[in-house]
């Protein structure tokens, strides 16, 4: 009786700076999908509020700020009521702080799946990254409707929102990647990334204008890519300043390099991350 011989994948790093695996991940989009559906299911199962957080957190979020740092503080708000004025910049802020977090833990807690079957292991921090979307794209429907509320007035910078959402997801994904590869060979990490989030936070224009930033800083505050998601959403729902051209390119280019700095060392220590988590 004659044998199949058997398959064997073997998981090599690229030879080359371009292989950063983006055919193969498209072949499995699917795969991709049913994770971040899983991961939405089992976030919320069994959860009080179930979706509701996705409406509830932004909102506790903007009244503690709008309390403590618009009424207490006195924080300028651009002449917008701070608690909208706020709320604008928690809905992304929120998305990227939880998918990098969530990201940066992903490899070691599906470390049993990481050793049976092989599929792109770039999935994994993705298809957490990409569950929060859907909460984003809830607490910006809440967000809306506040605008409405409080009487503020859209800009046109509106049609420009997918592309500041898009350049948030870059700087999630570079940023989750590279954290959650460091996370398999250095478990401190996952003790060290809630404080590098609350740095970011304070390093981010959430409680304050990023217009407070002037002169030669604001376009090495631009380096931070969050600082032009956030002015741009304000200016796109609240019509505050339109964020700095030079800025943006800043911006956008940080984002970049975040994004391809995350993939080469993925992808460079990929084939040892079933050994070592």
């Amino acid at each position: 009786m004659s044998h199949a011989a058997a398959s064997v994948v073997r998981i090599e790093p690229p030879r080359r700076w371009i292989g950063l695996g983006a055919a193969e991940l498209w072949r499995s989009r699917e795969l991709l999908y049913l994770m971040a559906k899983r991961e939405l299911q089992v976030r919320y199962k069994q959860s009080l509020f179930g979706i509701g957080w996705a409406i509830l957190q932004p909102l506790l979020y903007a009244f503690v700020f709008a309390l403590f740092f618009g009424r207490l503080a006195n924080i300028p708000s651009e002449g917008v009521p701070y608690t909208v004025f706020a709320l604008a910049a928690v809905v992304p802020w929120l998305f990227t702080s939880q998918g990098t977090a969530q990201a940066a833990g992903s490899l070691v807690a599906e470390a049993n799946l990481l050793g049976k079957v092989y599929f792109p292991r770039l999935i994994v921090p993705l298809a957490k990254i990409v569950s929060f979307l859907v909460d984003l794209v809830i607490a910006l429907a809440v967000l809306a409707i506040f605008v409405a509320v409080y009487g503020a007035t859209p800009s046109a910078g509106l049609a420009l929102m997918p592309l500041f959402l898009a350049l948030a997801f870059l700087t999630v994904a570079g940023a989750g990647l590279f954290l959650a590869t460091l996370n398999v060979k250095y478990r401190d990490v996952a003790i060290a990334v809630p404080l590098i989030v609350q740095l970011w936070l304070f390093a981010t224009p959430v409680v304050y204008p990023g217009s407070l930033i002037t002169g030669a800083w604001q376009y090495v505050y631009a380096a931070n890519p969050l600082v032009t998601v956030i002015d741009g959403t304000r200016w796109a729902f609240l019509s505050t300043d339109a964020p700095d051209p030079l800025s943006v390119a800043i911006s956008t280019a940080c984002a970049a390099g975040i994004l391809l700095a995350g993939l080469l060392y993925f992808r460079r220590t990929e084939r040892y991350l079933a050994d070592v988590v």
